[in-house]
Formats: C-alpha cells, structure tokens, sequence
C-alpha cells in the first residue's frame, strides 16, 4: 500500500499472472520501497521502471545508485491514457451500482 491505497487486484493473485508469463522465470514480491534491497537479494543486471520517473529526483536517484552497482535503469513508455485512479473510481462505481442492485432485491 505505498502510494496509501489498497490494490484492487491484491499482491498474491498479481504474483500469480505475472508468474504465468511465458518469457518470466521468477516473481520477487518488493515488501520494502527500497530498490536496491531487491537488488541485494536477486542481483539483477537491470530494472524497469515507467519514464514518469525519467529526470525526477526519484529517478536520478534510482539512476545514481544503480550505476554504481553496474545495474542499468530500463525505461518503459509511460501509459497516461490509462490511469489508475480512473480504473479505480470506475470499479468503485460499479461496485456501489451491484450493492443498490443487491439490496433492493433483498427487499
């Protein structure tokens, strides 16, 4: 819950579609926001990140120590034409909608 909001699709169900992908060998789950405690444990050559983070001072940093373990910052074209908290509210919508529904044929 880093960004102070519980996922719609929780941790262990993403980790499963993520571990069905064909090209994907292993899943590590990040439990700390820091990058390089991953790192410590996996020892990846490179990390990928959206370019929403390119230039910002979370990046340069991301960037800065990476470099100075030999890991290579990938960036990843950012969707801003899909957004998250549009999904979301979209999703808490329908939920509301599927309650009313739910209640009223209850009665």
């Amino acid at each position: 819950m880093a960004k102070g909001v519980l996922p719609f699709v929780p941790v262990s169900e993403r980790i499963e579609i993520v571990r069905h992908i064909t090209y994907v060998d292993s899943v590590y789950e990040e439990t700390v926001p820091d990058k390089i405690n991953a790192w410590q444990h996996l020892g990846f050559h490179c990390i990928f990140k959206g370019d929403d983070w390119r230039g910002t001072e979370k990046g340069r940093r991301l960037e800065r120590e990476f470099g100075q373990v030999g890991v290579e910052v990938v960036y990843f074209p950012y969707t801003a034409s899909t957004s998250s908290t549009k999904l979301r509210l979209a999703l808490e919508i329908a939920n509301e909608s599927e309650l009313r529904r739910g209640s009223s044929d209850a009665g």
